[in-house]
């Protein structure tokens, strides 16, 4: 499974030629939470608001207004497009590709069996081999995926989250055997696991031992990879869910208040991880409250880390976030008109002040991007940071009295939301109550009632149709990337010393049963090529796969 889910708007709609004519249609009056919108906002409307205290210049507490001083002036954001599809050396080419074009940094995007913890010959792998990202097995697989690139000189975000710590570890030793230093490489491992128990589910083993493979990052990378950032905590999942604005911005920083608690749980001390923590949001369509989102984050996470954690270090009170266009906004129908929602999401992004970005594809409700459509994905950004004159004035929004009461408004909902998880002990035991899971398919069945009653229009689907559309180009995978795979594991498997992986595999299995760091008989597993289906296995062993459990 990709990292969203493209052209979940399309999917119950009638056909294009029973699709109603487009008629007039009144605007919405709401923000995508629902919302009202007033139809003037003056200085009435931000009457309580201090400077100092509530915005601040860019760079000050409490960050709203961005955490670097220069906004995009220094430096401008990583632009950093999701890629993963067959072989490693067919994502390993478009790697190439993708640099050779300006892209500045590299984002994985991993197939389901990877994402699931199984290797490509389980019989649940079966027909989805390097379908929805790239396949990765064994270190074998990362040394291919990273072949003629330099780890030392660019920065990598894995999206990957129950095997993580494989993963991970396996991208550590292709960067040691580069002659790369850890303590200077850097990058992201999303490893956010909370909420593939709220949205995704890719979970693999129950919530709290999921969590202690998390805190054992935390305290590897502290000590050994101190500017790798140990997690990325996404609400871009939780929003393609269904969810909106709102929930996807509580759900997220409350996901990172949990975190940061069981780090502090762990022994660990605030600043000597927290620092390292980043978030994944979601770019969707309602441009202003996208806008007021971003704002609205970095002030509650100041506080939160200021006055909850007593946090001393100001890297551990400024969010940093990446932001991804958004996957469900994307149209199999009029597919062009994805071009114009990405472009659209992107600069929303870029007001919003996020540190990296990655724009969709024109075709991605149909398939995997082709690399045409991939290209002008990436030429959006390009545009955005060197024609549109955006990027020459730090929040240029700052002081919108809409953006201010917006971000005022937004923040309000949010900590509505902290203060009912709070009152049920924290995101492990609400996601154990179904309590973020019922909160989330509630919104997704009303999104769909209103774009079923055409209260909310989506161009091209349920309003401004066209009755026969030219079909555009995608990009198929064949079965050859699985035959491929096969053969290549098969032989690893025959290759390789078998009693080492045996005894580093009875090594992670003592260790899981113990109270021991998890990184250390990971890596000791990796060396000896032992495969993520097997790593994860072994833990599987002692900790069992966690079944949801129905909420009312």
């Amino acid at each position: 499974m990709r990292g969203f889910q493209a052209g979940t708007y399309n999917r119950a709609m009638p056909s294009m030629k029973e699709a109603p004519a487009a008629t007039p249609r009144p605007v919405s009056r709401t923000t995508s939470s629902g919302r009202p919108v007033e139809p003037l906002y003056t200085p009435s409307s931000i009457a309580n608001l201090d400077y100092g205290r509530d915005l601040n210049d860019p760079g000050g507490f409490p960050y709203t207004r961005g955490i670097h001083p220069t906004g995009y002036r220094g430096k401008l954001w990583t632009m950093r497009q999701f890629a993963g599809f067959g072989t490693p050396e067919d994502t390993n080419a478009r790697y190439q590709e993708l640099l050779r074009n300006g892209g500045t940094g590299l984002s994985v995007a991993f197939d389901l069996p990877t994402l699931m913890g199984r290797d490509p010959d389980h019989a649940l792998s079966l027909g989805e081999v390097g379908k929805c990202g790239v396949s990765v097995a064994s270190l074998a697989d990362m040394e291919t995926l990273f072949e003629g690139i330099s780890l030392a000189d660019i920065t990598t975000s894995m999206t990957i989250n129950s095997p993580a710590s494989m993963i991970f570890a396996m991208y550590l030793v292709v960067a040691e055997r580069q002659g790369a230093d850890w303590r200077k490489i850097s990058g992201t491992i999303q490893n956010d696991i909370l909420k593939e128990f709220i949205a995704q589910k890719e979970y693999i083993y129950p919530p709290r031992p999921s969590m202690r493979l998390i805190t054992d990052v935390f305290a590897f990378c502290a000590r050994e990879v101190p500017r790798w950032n140990t997690i990325s905590v996404s609400g871009y999942h939780i929003r393609e869910a269904g969810a909106t604005a709102v929930q996807e911005l509580a759900f997220t920083l409350r996901d990172g208040i949990e975190y940061v608690q069981y780090g502090v749980d762990a022994g660990l001390a605030v600043d000597e991880f927290v620092p390292r923590i980043s978030f994944f949001f979601n770019a969707h369509s309602d441009f202003f409250e996208e806008i007021a989102k971003y704002r609205a984050a970095r002030r509650i996470w100041a506080h939160v880390m200021k006055e909850r954690f007593h946090a001393a270090d100001e890297r551990s009170l400024k969010l940093r976030f990446h932001a991804q266009t958004a996957g469900a906004s994307l149209t199999a129908q009029q597919p062009y008109n994805n071009v114009v929602r990405t472009a659209l999401q992107a600069l929303g992004a870029v007001l919003g002040g996020t540190q990296s970005l990655h724009t969709n594809s024109l075709d991605e409700a149909l398939a995997l991007p082709t690399s045409e459509a991939v290209t002008i994905a990436l030429r959006t950004q390009q545009v955005i940071a060197h024609e549109s004159g955006v990027a020459n004035v730090a929040d240029p929004l700052g002081g919108s009295y809409f953006v201010e009461a917006l971000t005022d408004d937004v923040e309000r909902q949010a900590l509505g939301l902290f203060r009912a998880i709070d009152d049920m002990g924290g995101m492990v035991p609400a996601i154990e109550r179904g309590f973020p899971q019922k909160e989330i398919a509630e919104s997704a069945y009303r999104l769909q009632q209103a774009i079923d009653r055409r209260d909310q229009i989506i161009v091209g689907v349920n309003d401004f149709v066209a009755e026969a559309e030219e079909p555009v180009p995608t990009l198929y995978i064949d079965e050859a990337a699985s035959e491929r795979q096969l053969a290549k594991l098969e032989r690893l498997r025959r290759e390789r010393d078998n009693d080492r992986v045996a005894r580093a595999l009875d090594r992670l299995r003592q260790v899981a049963a113990g109270s021991g760091n998890t990184m250390e008989p990971i890596l000791e597993a990796v060396r000896a090529y032992a495969t993520v289906g097997e790593m994860c296995d072994a833990l599987r062993d002692v900790w069992g796969e966690y079944e949801e459990v129905a909420f009312v």
